[in-house]
């Protein structure tokens, strides 16, 4: 599983905060078991890179695996060595995204402003996380849209709902990070996989 193929086929990531290195790939399968074919586990988790190694092994190629809230190239490193094929973060850090590229990973940088976008295209980002997505709106990731070189992939992240994907969408989305309203410490996995489907038949409608 390549970003690419995220992208082109189910562009949701799943972000997994706060999950613990033991329930980890009983989560993320109740996540793929949904349709999700993309997870992230952040940093600030327990742990995060044990869950991040245990995760890539259980699953072995079918859902590419992310590090998420990475704040530094060591984070980045650690990441890379657990088996993370995606670094997300919350800010547009040059020094971050160059690490992630020169380990031959997907960066995925935070970014609120047109500034901040430029600024993490031209360090060699891949996509951008437009965050937090709760203090924007679809009419401004238009406007942004804009001006930024034509087929930049923009994901809003923060307080995502699957009835708030639509017109998201409409101004031009490339995808989502969903959290909370997927994911919360101490969820079952069968909540789970049922909060994950409610997402794809969200991206899936017409």
């Amino acid at each position: 599983m390549t970003w690419e193929d995220v992208l082109a086929g189910l562009p949701l990531v799943a972000i997994l905060r706060s999950v613990e290195p033991s329930e980890a790939p009983a989560i993320a399968e109740a996540v793929y078991a949904g349709g999700v074919r993309c997870v992230e586990v952040t940093l600030n988790s327990p742990e995060p890179f044990k869950s991040i190694a245990a995760i890539r092994a259980h699953f072995d190629g079918r859902l590419l695996v992310g590090a998420g809230t990475v704040l530094s190239s060591d984070d980045v490193m650690e990441a890379a060595a657990a088996g993370a094929q995606l670094i997300v973060s919350p800010n547009a850090n040059p020094e971050v995204i160059e690490a992630a590229k020169a380990a031959g990973l997907v960066s995925l940088p935070g970014v609120f402003t047109p500034t901040e976008a430029f600024t993490a295209l031209r360090a060699g980002a891949d996509a951008l996380k437009l965050f937090p997505a709760e203090a924007s709106n679809p009419a401004t990731l238009k406007a942004l849209l804009a001006v930024l070189p034509a087929g930049t992939a923009v994901l809003p992240v923060g307080g995502i709902e699957p009835a708030s994907l639509a017109p998201w969408r409409a101004a031009g989305a490339a995808g989502f990070g969903v959290g909370g309203a997927l994911y919360r410490r101490g969820m079952g996995s069968e909540e789970v996989r049922r909060r994950a489907g409610a997402f794809v038949a969200a991206w899936r409608e017409p």
